[in-house]
């Protein structure tokens, strides 16, 4: 089965497809708040996931990283906000340490491709 890796950095890249899979490396986003940086990192999941072929709709699983749980609620009604109603995917949320201080929220998404 073929691999396909779309923005690839030196580092890491964007999103890899494996079969019908979609798996995304983090997002993070900008703005001050944590609503500014859910709706910045969801608006990059919506561009990697078109890139792949794939959609919100399709999203299998996601991982939610807080660098502080207590924005658990804002971080909800912006997911809220933005996912399928219809197909809402298996999702975990977890209080941690982001990769720069400025970071309040993280996204991780896996998705099926038809």
């Amino acid at each position: 089965m073929s691999i396909k890796r779309i923005d690839v950095g030196a580092r890491m890249s964007g999103a890899v497809i494996h079969g019908n899979t979609v798996y995304l490396a983090g997002q993070v986003g900008e703005g001050e708040s944590v609503t500014d940086q859910c709706n910045s990192s969801l608006a990059e999941v919506d561009r990697l996931l078109a890139a792949a072929g794939s959609n919100k709709s399709k999203i299998l699983q996601t991982l939610v990283y807080l660098s502080d749980i207590a924005y658990f609620a804002e971080m909800n009604a912006a997911w809220e906000a933005w996912i399928d109603p219809a197909n809402p995917p298996a999702r975990a949320t977890s209080e941690a340490k982001l990769a720069a201080p400025k970071y309040k929220v993280e996204f991780i998404v896996t998705a099926a491709i038809d």
